[in-house]
């Protein structure tokens, strides 16, 4: 695994954390590469049921590497996007962890993560109007889909910063922690989350995700193949049966 990348285990939970604190952990070529090839691993293992990301030195990310960016360095992976990651999210849940700034693609990498815990001195920004570029790593996407559309609007024309207590009120920073405690809090979801049935956990995120432009009529019709397995699964017995017996059920991700 790349340098600029660091991957921990505790539990069945993986920490994936952005290793380049003198560049405010700005994304280069290295750290896309790095995650994509951390969740690609990572995904096919049945003992880790969920993800936190997050970066090194009190610093989520500053954004895309612009030295690395102008030198031909894009960070971007086929198939996963921008940071390895925009484009094509793990199968299984992801939690954000953000001290410091998430700023441009760095708020990018949080808002393709599935909860967001954040310290109460974070920032967050999509100041990329300011250097002539576009939040197009699904920044200028997903935020009017998370928060209200006028304020959505604010925050990717201005390109300003907006700390994570207005996040909090709007909706998109699930939780707020002490300063230097935003990872202590995202584990401590992840983990709650993580105790959960795998196969439950990553068809119910499947559906959440792509159930939001479904129509109407033919909402239960997809969302069948999807969920329809898990029914039949063998961890479905298990939890029901260690319902029954009055026990913590041993998921098997089978």
């Amino acid at each position: 695994m790349s340098d600029e990348v660091l991957v921990e285990e505790s539990g069945n939970v993986a920490i994936l954390t952005i290793n380049r604190p003198k560049a405010r952990n700005a994304i280069n070529g290295a750290v896309a590469r790095g995650v994509a090839e951390a969740l690609d691993t990572l995904d096919a293992r049945p003992d880790i049921s969920a993800y936190v990301l997050t970066g090194a030195a009190g610093t989520f990310s500053a954004g895309m590497d612009l030295k690395g960016f102008l030198s031909g360095d894009f960070p971007v992976v086929e198939g996963r996007g921008f940071g390895g990651l925009t484009e094509a999210p793990p199968r299984k849940p992801l939690v954000a962890a953000v001290e410091g700034y998430a700023l441009a693609g760095g708020f990018e990498l949080a808002l393709a993560c599935d909860v967001i815990v954040a310290s109460s001195e974070a920032k967050f920004g999509l100041p990329e109007p300011k250097r002539g570029l576009v939040a197009g790593a699904g920044g200028i996407m997903r935020l009017p889909r998370r928060i209200p559309y006028h304020v959505a609007m604010e925050i990717a024309l201005t390109g300003d910063h907006y700390p994570a207590s207005r996040l909090y009120e709007l909706g998109l920073v699930n939780r707020i922690t002490e300063p230097g405690a935003a990872l202590e809090g995202a584990l401590e979801l992840a983990r709650k989350i993580a105790a959960n049935a795998p196969l439950a956990l990553a068809a119910t995120k499947k559906v959440v995700i792509e159930s939001q432009d479904w129509p109407l009529e033919e909402m239960f019709k997809r969302q069948g193949p999807i969920i329809n397995p898990v029914f039949g699964s063998k961890d479905a017995m298990e939890g029901a049966a260690a319902f029954a017996e009055k026990r913590a059920p041993q998921w098997k991700g089978e």
